[in-house]
């Protein structure tokens, strides 16, 4: 063990302030491991000579440290230089020197030298230790709004409120100086020296002013800027849910930077979110939402940095949950086990007794009252935006989605359920009639590159939300045409290929490269794209193969697998039939193959599946709008083999299905072997599942396959065991729908981003999406008033184009505005009070002024020499409080 060097020790007691008085200093301290890392002895006697807290002059330093003025003064321009001491030049042209205390003050300068932290790691290490370990015992004991940091709201938040104070405002800081500088952020960058990134960057991000700006443009840590550049990177903070914070030890409306923090990395935020003791650092106001006007669209929560708004129900329980109550530390006595540890993976995005049914059912959680509500307002730009926010392809999805979110839907309840696709489709559809498209500002300008494979909805999806952030996209599809499925397996009357590329032409306004034709794996390899500079690969190749039956004769001329046969069509191949086709599945893909079997010239069109009507996988609608077309639906009949004449297909023996799944409902079929038909046939369609088909992809790669051949991946992060590979859609889940491929490459996106990003996590302040609806059961629909206007219906348009043309209209704008008005409405956003420290982020988020800010408090920073009287003063006031406290909760139990 190495022996303390004794002025270090002095120098760590001194800046520790409150808690360096009390804490024993020894080798493994934060205060001493980093100051020793950097700090020599002559210039620790400098910094003891300017003492804490005091701006001094040269010549006061030379004198109380008694070294010549040249040594002094190089002395000074290291510590200035080390981040120990800040400088800055006053109005009678002379510099001050001022040793702040650790945190907040010196461990920020310290960590904002980057070459630095960098040599010496272990400074980042000891801003994340000592802002957790010094402030663990006071945490419970801060009065509210004085520690040492205090969140300032957002100024819009505030701005009609007429009680508040000048020095609660932002821009009061801003008129008040007259230099700034831009750095990047401390917490942020010790977090990415210890490789527990969040994925919120650093770069450039945290405001300083007066004398903070002027000694961060002396020492390089940071850039001068201009006050509309200080009002952008406020903007743009505000935009990405990134919270103000100003340190307040100086007096009040006095303090030298702005910090803009995010609840899962910022260290003074950990007051809130790990101790859950958010009072030290709350302004003086509260968020209260409004459930009238509130669409539990969910941007408030997803923003909110301490997890203090929750989505829950609106409409009103029959049953009412019992009222859970919850300790705070205002009058309990506050311990290791009151801390929420695991703040950074744990948290909530629904109240317990769960949110509105639509938005949990999706697999994309798309913000459907939120969109219903802008959309019955005629805002319809906004609701794109909103939509867009979760999935970059709204028209395709109200033209093929399983609209998971209407089968789900309350409404249903009493008639039936919101047209959710329709007014979706109605929405995005004005997208595609305008000769301007919506494309989403870029957050980042990154540059690193990325490489998609398979142009699917997943991997467009991924490349969507990678070009947000500015990342190089290429995506890679081994077919001409892009769209996956979505081009090649979804026939044009369902899915128009204008409306598909329109919304693809998107992705190449942002950006995104296609290269099409390529096949990765044959044309070109992983290692090979590896050293063209591609950082991170996602590979959604789909599951574009067809599967066999394992019967006799389904290798007979004319048996077709169904998912080639449709992309035979989609590319425009000849596929043309004659006779009568017989079609075996039961999905929504077998439906699509029948309906284009019927208009590629077939004489009649029959399927066959396993399952009874009421069982099929494939949607009422599609199963009605094949009826339409003249498909015949032959109900409980398996495939026992496949008569052929000459090597040429004539029919198809089939066994009667007499169950399906088994009593745990999985897929294990029984049949009555001697129940059996046999149906004429010259051409068989099989649509019974499909297939991966990986080529050489995967070849010298560590990726695993697993059961169907998917790839196996991490569940959250879609990572497989080569680290650089993530994985999504259907060849990680096998065969779903569009709307769940879509959801995998957001996630994608996010997990790609933090791994290329030097020092984050995947998984560490994430949110986990974990979604649940509440008890329709339980809900009291007797106290409500509602639209009884009955579901609108679009229709067909009576002149159909062409054969292979969608004949299905978009709603009118008149039934869009009857449609919208069923909505129920009951979901709505709860805000605990207590955890709320009135940031006023939310306000920001919220399309419906359905959550403000209320003034609740009237505290006052005051200077940092004064806090510990009143901490003193808050301990006593608390003690009583726990006294009372526990007497009447003993009372309570007695």
């Amino acid at each position: 063990m190495a022996e303390l060097r004794p002025k270090i020790v002095k120098l760590a007691k001194m800046v520790g302030g409150i808690a360096g008085a009390m804490n024993k200093i020894d080798e493994n301290t934060p205060e001493y491991y980093s100051l020793n890392a950097v700090v020599t002895d002559d210039m620790a006697d400098v910094a003891l000579a300017i003492g804490l807290r005091k701006p001094r002059t040269f010549e006061y330093v030379v004198e109380k440290c008694g070294k010549s003025r040249e040594e002094t003064q190089k002395l000074l321009d290291k510590l200035a230089e080390t981040g120990v001491c800040k400088v800055w030049t006053e109005k009678d042209g002379k510099d001050r020197y001022f040793v702040n205390i650790f945190a907040p003050g010196m461990l920020e300068m310290m960590v904002n030298n980057r070459e630095q932290l960098a040599a010496h790691p272990e400074i980042g290490k000891a801003f994340e230790e000592y802002t957790r370990r010094r402030l663990a015992p006071m945490a419970p004991l801060f009065p509210e709004g004085l520690a040492m940091m205090r969140v300032i709201p957002v100024e819009s938040a505030i701005k009609d409120i007429p009680d508040t104070e000048p020095w609660e405002h932002l821009s009061y800081y801003l008129d008040k100086y007259d230099t700034y500088s831009v750095s990047d952020c401390s917490c942020r960058q010790s977090r990415r020296v210890l490789n527990e990134g969040c994925g919120h960057l650093e770069k450039e991000i945290c405001i300083q002013m007066g004398t903070g700006a002027e000694y961060y443009i002396r020492t390089g840590r940071g850039r001068q800027v201009s006050r509309k550049e200080v009002e952008e990177i406020l903007k743009f903070a505000e935009d990405n849910g990134l919270m103000h914070e100003m340190p307040h030890t100086d007096g009040l409306g006095e303090s030298a930077a702005i910090c803009n923090c995010c609840g899962c990395a910022c260290f003074s935020m950990r007051l809130a979110t790990l101790f859950n003791t958010p009072d030290g650092i709350r302004s003086n106001f509260t968020a209260v939402s409004d459930p009238e006007k509130c669409v539990a669209c969910g941007q408030c929560v997803e923003n909110c940095p301490t997890n203090a708004l929750r989505l829950g129900q609106r409409l009103c329980a029959k049953n009412p949950a019992p009222e859970h109550k919850v300790h705070t530390a205002r009058n309990h006595v506050w311990r290791e086990t009151n801390w929420n540890k695991d703040y950074r993976e744990n948290r909530k995005d629904v109240a317990e007794e769960g949110t509105a049914p639509c938005k949990t059912a999706c697999p994309a959680h798309i913000a459907v009252q939120g969109y219903i509500k802008l959309a019955a307002q005629g805002r319809y730009r906004e609701a794109l935006e909103l939509i867009k926010k979760e999935n970059p392809f709204p028209a395709v999805c109200g033209r093929i989605c399983p609209h998971a979110c209407e089968s789900e839907c309350t409404r249903g309840n009493i008639d039936e359920p919101i047209a959710i696709d329709e007014i979706k489709k109605f929405i995005a559809d004005k997208e595609l009639e305008s000769s301007s498209r919506y494309i989403p500002p870029m957050r980042y300008h990154l540059g690193n590159k990325v490489a998609i494979v398979g142009a699917g909805p997943a991997g467009l999806s991924c490349a969507y939300y990678l070009a947000i952030d500015g990342y190089r996209v290429t995506v890679f599809e081994k077919q001409e045409k892009l769209g996956g499925m979505l081009a090649l397996g979804i026939p044009s009357f369902r899915l128009e290929k204008d409306v598909l590329n329109a919304e693809i032409s998107v992705l190449r306004d942002m950006g995104v490269e296609f290269k099409t034709g390529v096949e990765v794996g044959r044309d070109i390899t992983l290692d090979e794209l590896r050293r063209e500079g591609y950082e991170a690969f996602y590979l959604a190749i789909g599951a574009q193969g067809g599967r066999k039956l394992g019967v006799e004769g389904e290798d007979a001329q004319g048996v077709i697998s169904g998912v080639d046969f449709l992309r035979e069509v989609n590319l425009g191949h000849e596929a043309k039939l004659s006779g009568k086709v017989v079609v075996i599945g039961g999905g929504n893909v077998a439906v699509d193959v029948a309906r284009t079997a019927v208009r590629e010239g077939a004489d009649s069109v029959s399927m066959y599946c396993l399952e009874s009507r009421e069982e099929m996988p494939a949607l009422d609608d599609e199963k009605e709008e094949a009826e339409r077309d003249g498909v015949v639906f032959h109900n409980s009949w398996g495939p026992k083999r496949i008569l052929t004449k000459d090597g040429k297909v004539t029919g198809v023996e089939f066994k009667r299905c007499v169950s399906v799944f088994d009593k745990d409902h999985r897929f294990a079929p029984q049949y009555d072997e001697k129940d059996t038909i046999t149906v004429e046939a010259d051409t068989v369609l099989l649509s019974i599942g499909q297939s991966i088909q990986w080529g050489g992809l995967l070849e010298g790669s560590k990726v695993k396959l697993g059961r169907g051949n998917t790839a196996q991946a991490d569940g959250l992060t879609f990572q497989t065991d080569e680290p650089d590979i993530f994985v999504g859609g259907d060849c990680y889940t096998g065969p779903k729908f569009a709307i769940h491929a879509i959801a995998a490459g957001k996630e994608g996106a996010i997990s790609i981003h933090r791994f290329v990003q030097p020092g984050q996590t995947l998984t560490l302040g994430r949110d986990r999406k974990e979604y649940h609806a509440f008890d329709k059961s339980n809900i009291d629909l007797s106290n409500i008033s509602y639209d009884m206007t009955p579901r609108q219906r679009a229709g067909h348009s009576p002149v159909k184009k062409d054969k292979f043309a969608d004949d299905r209209l978009t709603f009118t704008e008149e039934q869009l505005k009857k449609e919208t008005e069923r909505c129920l409405g009951c979901g709505a956003v709860q805000v605990d009070s207590y955890m709320c420290v009135g940031c006023g982020m939310c306000t920001t988020k919220c399309k419906f002024d359905a959550i403000h800010l209320e003034k609740t408090r009237h505290t006052v920073p005051g200077f940092y020499e004064k806090l510990p009287v009143k901490i003193a003063g808050n301990a006593i006031r608390r003690s009583g409080k726990i006294v009372a406290t526990a007497v009447k909760e003993r009372l309570g139990k007695d």
